[in-house]
């Protein structure tokens, strides 16, 4: 047995090395502690939240966010069919009115759940209920009118999403105003969808048409290149609730955008789903701002964190607007 063994054999304390904590590094500071919320407003409440994890992360999305405005730089928002289900599509319609949206991008689920509540004020069919006796996804007029909407949108040479943001402009449907595919035409705002034949209901229906939806997502896609080209140098853009479609297909319009010989760095991605995902962490989060950007995560439901994220960007800018 050597000296130190039969030292602490004896009960002898060992002669560590010790330093002052003044000299250690540290990853939580008082400056980084959060603040009571009493009486706070929206805008002071973000002030007070620790500067540590999601918290820190929230702050620098909401800033990021300004700056894009600010600098009238490419705010682009994915989302799928669940965002528009939990009924967040007026207050994507709010933020489109204030200029925090420059563009759009789902997927095949999004447009359908977004047309039935403009045009009929209800959606999400019970699929346990509806499956067993031959009736999901099997509504009439939602088969016939999506796939008449797309059929002449894409032979008059429009995509999937401007397609059928025509066709609910000549409709004026009566539930219009929360609609965020009638909202984003009547502004003139890009939206693109993003299919994979079999996925969504209407493809059931004799109307469907696998040259239509291929050529007009294909035009849709193109669309989201150039989108996705627009945020380098200070654009940010948000995927909400895709965990396939969104992420794998932004993955590659940033690989076309690179590929061409565009640049494409200083960019921020963020992406909220309710767990977190491969594709997306991978595709969204942290390939595409390798080494050139900014990627942020965030868990939890879309229900709460879209009205969130929008009540901060709203009260920031109301605070500071200029007094009348």
């Amino acid at each position: 047995m050597s000296e130190s063994d039969e030292g602490v054999a004896k009960g002898q304390r060992l002669n560590i090395r010790r330093y002052p904590v003044g000299e250690r590094p540290s990853k939580v500071s008082v400056e980084m502690l959060g603040r009571p919320m009493t009486g706070a407003s929206f805008r002071t409440w973000l002030e007070r939240l620790p500067r540590i994890l999601t918290a820190r992360d929230l702050r620098t999305l909401v800033e990021t966010l300004e700056e894009s405005r600010r600098r009238h730089r490419t705010i682009l928002w994915g989302f799928g069919g669940h965002v528009v289900k939990v009924g967040l599509g007026p207050l994507l319609v709010d933020l489109m009115e204030r200029g925090w949206v420059t563009g759009l991008a789902t997927n095949g689920s999004g447009v359908i759940h977004d047309f039935e509540l403009a045009l009929w004020g209800k959606t999400s069919e019970d699929v346990d209920a509806s499956l067993p006796e031959g009736k999901f996804g099997m509504a009439e007029e939602t088969g016939r009118l999506l796939n008449e909407a797309f059929r002449v949108g894409v032979a008059d040479g429009l995509g999937l999403g401007a397609a059928a943001g025509r066709f609910l402009l000549a409709q004026n449907p009566p539930y219009r105003d929360g609609s965020i595919l009638f909202n984003a035409a009547k502004r003139k705002i890009p939206v693109t969808v993003h299919v994979a034949i079999g996925t969504d209901v209407i493809h059931c229906h004799p109307e469907a048409s696998g040259a239509v939806l291929g050529e007009g997502s294909m035009r849709d896609f193109q669309t989201l290149v150039r989108m996705v080209a627009a945020l380098h140098q200070g654009g940010t853009y948000l995927n909400w609730g895709s965990a396939v479609i969104l992420p794998e297909v932004f993955l590659k319009a940033v690989a076309m955008v690179r590929s061409s010989g565009r640049p494409l760095e200083r960019f921020t991605t963020a992406n909220f789903d309710f767990l977190r995902q491969y594709r997306a962490q991978e595709n969204v989060v942290r390939r595409p701002t390798q080494g050139s950007g900014t990627g942020l995560s965030f868990i939890g439901p879309h229900e709460i964190w879209l009205p969130l994220l929008a009540a901060l960007l709203t009260a920031r800018e109301s605070a500071e607007a200029p007094e009348s």
